[in-house]
């Protein structure tokens, strides 16, 4: 048995958390630990405000607060958009507690008792007029390095070199604007090369499990060489350093935020009545019956401090877990430029959930899709209106509708009562399970084709494909959540409800229900178990969602909220059980997901960059890339109507299209096969060039292409007219 440790790296309370931030650190664990709870999984989800540095004390004096009430604002606003959100924290804890102070001091003290810290005498920029020691972001000047004039103490954000703060030419004092003179200053540092070692066994023995940007990142510092880190700072904000010599120090935040974990971890025990509870997450002789899993959420920023310093604390002070694994994502753009809130670049959380209230789990969708896993990715306001409308409405919340809707219709709003013939199906249910789970590695439609005449007297192939569709990808979404392949998960998630749209086509009871009526009873019963198991699947990405459908159906609300560290019922292993009874009454159901407008998201683009678009969107193409009319027309796009599809064999890409179109039948190959399945293919309307040169692929001939929209992600979506009565064969210009 274990129990999940879950950190999100502490938000710093010197401004609002932005989508970027959100994508990176925070929904990705959300999303984790829902999925946890409702696999029934001991979870402790822990996160904060990192409140102290240099930072806020600047933001403090230049609006004129002290820095408590620049923490304070910051704090209170995020905490409420996170909440807004649905964040399923089980703690969010501040740094500026004194229960955090005295854990921070406490560490230190004990890292100053064994030895481990290191003394130095060093020279420091001094304020006289302050009458103060400067931290570098109290200094600025020319860059050693490039000779730009707004370079800071340590770095430079103009070409991102790093230095000694005396290195700086023409320095500059930021409290007085005097030029600052030289003294001598006392600090501790912390030697992290003297875990050099350790760290490198630590990294290595990850290898096969963890992301390669945080190998590699890791692994980039290992190979330079680990040095010492100053500790301790002279500033007055802060947790003061618990020495009688080290008066107006106060620890680097380096070392007393990640402390946050542990000191929220302890506020959280205490809050509960439990003082001591916090040791069986955190020490490792309380692992004896129950292991602890810890996973710390971050971005790309925050890699060597979860991967290198952080464990070296904990292994110095002792007894304590170190993280499993750490699944730093990327950074999030957006419409194609970097969060900038100097330029006015970028989308505060707050504002996204005030702006759309009726939307959030809409937002919560749109960003995990775009999740920056391996790569920087791209969040655009037209595309989370799409996800909206397209997927959430058009896929997930359409087959909600359609079987409520049908259930008031024709059944009284009730499960409908199995008639004599399928009385048994519940019974028949468990059966046809045990047969997916004697053949684990079949997809949904194999295991339809071998395993649908064994349950011919309850089941049609139609039954038997959907029941697979909701067993086969609920462990495939729960594969890709353990594998922090969130965007897989979802993407299998979203590939179940269409399944579901798909059955209810297929089947269609509006037919069955005047020439079967039994039939049909037994398709809205299927119907109603797959709204219950959508909205368990759908938990984790869409909570309020789940919610209100599961109120709706009358049934017990579990989205895998905070349980505060027990474990709940596991109800994910179950999911595609029938689990509402016959005869249950079905609340009228209500638009779960209702359409984005245009000129809602037209508002949104134009707040940014105060409405005028990025130099870099500006610049027009290279004249090498620019058409004319006379190019374009010599391209013939045609409409086309599918009339077969096949997988190619030994091909994960490609479908066998055979399609109507003007001039006859042709064969088209298409590389969409990861995202449509044959099947879905059949009728459907696409568009092709028409006038494309004949080429050989997989060894036949290929007579055309079909077009596709490539999203920033890799995913795909093919081009279709948006009449149902458009003629194949069609103009397309």
């Amino acid at each position: 048995m274990k129990r999940h440790l879950i950190t999100s790296a502490l938000p710093y309370a010197n401004g609002y958390i932005h989508l970027g931030h959100v994508a990176g650190a925070y929904l990705p664990a959300d999303l984790y630990v829902r999925f946890l709870r409702l696999c029934g999984e001991r979870v402790l989800y822990i996160c904060g405000s990192d409140e102290h540095g240099v930072a806020i004390t600047i933001k403090a004096e230049q609006e004129g607060i002290t820095p408590k009430e620049n923490i304070d604002r910051y704090h209170t606003a995020n905490l409420d958009a996170f909440i807004r959100l649905g964040m399923s924290y089980d703690m969010y804890g501040r740094t500026s507690d004194s229960s955090h102070h005295h854990i921070a001091q406490e560490w230190f003290t004990d890292f100053y008792n064994k030895g481990i810290l290191v003394e130095k005498e060093e020279d420091q920029f001094y304020d006289e007029e302050a009458n103060m020691f400067l931290p570098d972001r109290y200094v600025e000047g020319i860059c050693p390095n490039c000779g730009s004039d707004k370079a800071r103490g340590d770095q430079c954000d103009n070409c991102g070199a790093y230095y000694n703060q005396l290195d700086l030419k023409s320095p500059r004092s930021l409290v007085s604007g005097k030029p600052p003179v030289v003294r001598k200053t006392k600090h501790w540092y912390y030697p992290l090369g003297r875990f050099q070692e350790q760290l490198e066994q630590y990294i290595n023995s990850h290898d096969s499990d963890w992301k390669d940007n945080v190998l590699q990142q890791s692994r980039s510092w290992l190979k330079q060489g680990l040095g010492d880190r100053a500790i301790t700072r002279d500033l007055t904000w802060g947790v003061p350093v618990p020495l009688e010599e080290a008066k107006g120090k106060v620890l680097y935040v380096w070392f007393d935020a990640v402390l946050g974990y542990i000191s929220a971890t302890k506020s959280w025990a205490e809050q509960h009545g439990k003082p001591d509870a916090w040791k069986d997450w955190w020490l490792t002789e309380n692992n004896t019956n129950e292991k602890t899993e810890y996973v710390a959420f971050i971005g790309k920023d925050n890699i060597v401090f979860h991967t290198l310093m952080f464990p070296s604390m904990l292994m110095a002070k002792g007894g304590y877990v170190v993280p499993e694994n750490v699944p730093a994502n990327e950074f999030l753009n957006l419409e194609g430029q970097k969060f900038s809130k100097s330029r006015n670049w970028s989308i505060d959380l707050r504002d996204a959930v005030n702006d759309f209230p009726n939307h959030v789990d809409s937002l919560r969708y749109a960003l995990a899709m775009n999740f920056p896993e391996t790569r920087d990715s791209d969040f655009t306001w037209k595309d989370f209106q799409t996800r909206n409308n397209s997927e959430l409405a058009g896929k997930f919340g359409n087959f909600i509708n359609r079987s409520i809707q049908f259930l008031h219709k024709s059944f009284e709003g009730k499960v409908p009562t199995l008639p004599e013939r399928f009385a048994k199906l519940p019974e028949a249910w468990k059966l046809l399970t045990d047969d997916f789970a004697r053949n684990p590695n079949l997809t949904p439609e194999e295991a339809t084709a071998k395993l649908a005449a064994n349950h011919v007297r309850y089941f049609s192939e139609h039954d038997v494909l959907l029941v697979a569709a909701v067993y086969y990808g609920a462990q495939t979404v729960a594969k890709n959540y353990r594998a922090f392949r969130f965007r897989d998960a979802i993407t299998e998630t979203m590939n179940i409800a269409q399944a579901a749209n798909k059955y209810f086509n297929d089947t269609a009871p509006w037919k069955s229900s005047k020439q079967d009526p039994d039939e049909c009873a037994k398709t809205l019963y299927i119907c109603v178990q797959t709204v219950d198991a959508l909205a368990t699947l759908f938990a984790p990405i869409t909570p309020d969602t789940s919610r209100r459908i599961q109120e709706m159906l009358g049934t017990t609300v579990n989205t895998g909220t905070a349980l505060q560290g027990e474990r709940g019922t596991n109800v994910w292993d179950a999911v595609c059980m029938p689990h509402i009874p016959q005869g249950t009454a079905i609340t009228v159901p209500e638009i779960l997901f209702t359409k984005i407008e245009d000129d809602m998201i037209d508002a949104q683009t134009q707040k940014l960059g105060g409405g005028t678009v990025p130099t870099a969107i500006q610049e027009e193409a290279p004249v090498s890339d620019i058409i004319t009319i006379d190019d374009f027309m010599k391209v013939k796009l045609r409409t086309a109507k599918v009339l077969e599809a096949e997988r190619v064999p030994k091909s994960e890409k490609l479908l066998k299209l055979k399609v109507e179109t003007e001039g006859g039948e042709r064969q088209i190959f298409a590389g969409i096969a990861k995202y449509y399945a044959p099947e879905d293919m059949i009728g459907k309307m696409v568009v092709i060039v028409w006038n494309l040169a004949p080429r050989k692929m997989m060894g036949s001939e290929s007579q055309g292409m079909v077009l596709a929209v490539n999203a920033p992600d890799g995913t795909l979506s093919l081009i279709t007219p948006d009449k149902p009565d458009m003629p194949s064969g069609g103009e397309v210009r």
